[in-house]
């Protein structure tokens, strides 16, 4: 048996505006943009996505799932990510070679430091 990854879901309160705001973050293309299910995915035909769906309830903890990029450049990676409208968050990380922040909703993701030539 295979499985092959889809996409994660992410439960918002306003889909479309964190939907479009990851795009623009990821560089990524709108596939789905019904305000009950907004998928954005690398390119059309690539998987896994993410989909943004609303709930009614406000996010209240740290997230038990998060998503952790690599960036050729960490700090500035973490500048346009602020300057998009992300925030840095503290999740008891303490000091570590990576950044934490958090997107419009509060959902917390990282930013990683450069991948080491092998």
């Amino acid at each position: 048996m295979a499985l092959e990854w889809e996409q994660v879901i992410v439960d918002s309160a306003d889909p479309v505006a964190l939907g479009r705001w990851w795009a623009a973050a990821l560089g990524w293309v709108v596939v789905g943009d019904s305000p009950e299910e907004y998928e954005i995915r690398p390119r059309r035909d690539r998987l896994p996505g993410l989909l943004f769906v609303p709930v009614p309830e406000a996010k209240t903890v740290k997230n038990r799932l998060h998503l952790d990029f690599r960036p050729d450049d960490r700090d500035a990676e973490v500048a346009r990510l602020l300057s998009l409208g992300a925030r840095r968050a503290d999740v008891g990380q303490g000091e570590q070679p990576w950044v934490v922040l958090a997107d419009p909703e509060g959902n917390e993701f990282c930013v990683l430091g450069a991948r080491r030539p092998d």
